[in-house]
């Protein structure tokens, strides 16, 4: 593995297209940021809002679902506008796979995305190790939270609201709390925070469960073990199963809800195993392998 992971796919696929699917990344996530400062900036309305609940051009609701189910447990009435908004979210992201929310719309993901590239740099090893499970928890104490205590507390801290309020109204205490994240992916845990704390991504990990789009390694065949797919990867533990799982008759999708879809394995790799596709191109996959496997034994025979 690389010290530089993607450093053979610049070489043969030039810059842009071994970083495509990571300016896109960009783009999406400062370009929403940029969207929602038009107002507080410039006076120009077009979204009214934040990431938790916002109105595009007076017409569209938008509510984060997970925002939406703690103020449910919170016993407070809920207006007509945020439940549509939720359920236009909701079906959003069943469709794309809800860690995009991670990849594609958090600012956060930025700061940990730093951290690693820097983490890298320094040649950082090892570090504290957190189950993964230790967000569901997380997660599961703020729903417990907003149903104990009829207030949505975790919008108090959560990293993603103070860092959007932060940017309209001023950091403050905001940035030691970006800056704490920051540290800790850097120097503690390895993708620590949206890795294995976060409870954010823990819920759209849910939502995830049965998405539509999915990065395949469709031709995993071309696969030369250079490992740097592992290396960009912010969820490693996805990976294995779709790319050296034929043997077992795992089909190519990565199906774990915990893939962010951040296309960053596409990017790296230099023998274009990945590939944004379906989550029903494991059966076409998997039944083709099958009748090559025949083939090949009635030839041989």
């Amino acid at each position: 593995m690389s010290l530089i992971p993607g450093k053979t796919a610049v070489e043969s696929k030039g810059w842009f297209f071994a970083h495509q699917w990571l300016l896109l990344r960009r783009f999406s996530q400062l370009g929403i940021l940029f969207i929602f400062l038009l107002g507080p900036w410039f006076g120009l309305w077009l979204v009214k809002g934040n990431l938790a609940s916002s109105l595009t051009l007076e017409v569209l609701p938008l509510t984060d679902p997970y925002v939406l189910l703690q103020s449910f447990l919170t016993g407070h009435g809920i207006a007509s506008s945020a439940l549509i908004g939720g359920l236009i979210v909701l079906v959003f992201y069943l469709l794309l796979g809800g860690r995009v929310f991670c990849s594609w719309v958090c600012p956060v993901n930025i700061v940990t995305d730093a951290a690693n590239w820097m983490r890298r740099r320094l040649n950082i090893k090892g570090g504290a190790r957190f189950s993964r499970n230790t967000r569901y928890w997380i997660l599961s104490a703020t729903l417990l939270l907003a149903m104990f205590s009829g207030t949505i507390a975790w919008e108090l801290i959560n990293p993603v609201s103070m860092f959007h309020r932060g940017l309209i109204f001023g950091m403050g205490f905001g940035w030691a709390v970006i800056g704490a994240i920051f540290l800790f992916d850097l120097f503690v845990s390895r993708h620590g925070w949206c890795g294995h704390l976060c409870p954010v991504g823990a819920f759209y990990s849910v939502l995830a469960l049965q998405s539509l789009v999915r990065v395949n390694a469709v031709d995993r065949d071309k696969c030369d073990d250079c490992m740097d797919c592992y290396a960009v990867c912010p969820e490693q533990q996805v990976i294995g199963p779709a790319l050296k799982g034929a043997a077992k008759g795992i089909g190519p999708v990565i199906l774990s809800a915990n893939c962010t879809n951040c296309g960053r394995c596409i990017d790296v790799c230099a023998k274009t195993v990945f590939h944004f596709g379906t989550r029903f191109s494991k059966e076409k996959n998997i039944n083709n392998t099958h009748q090559s496997l025949t083939s090949n034994e009635e030839a041989t025979s």
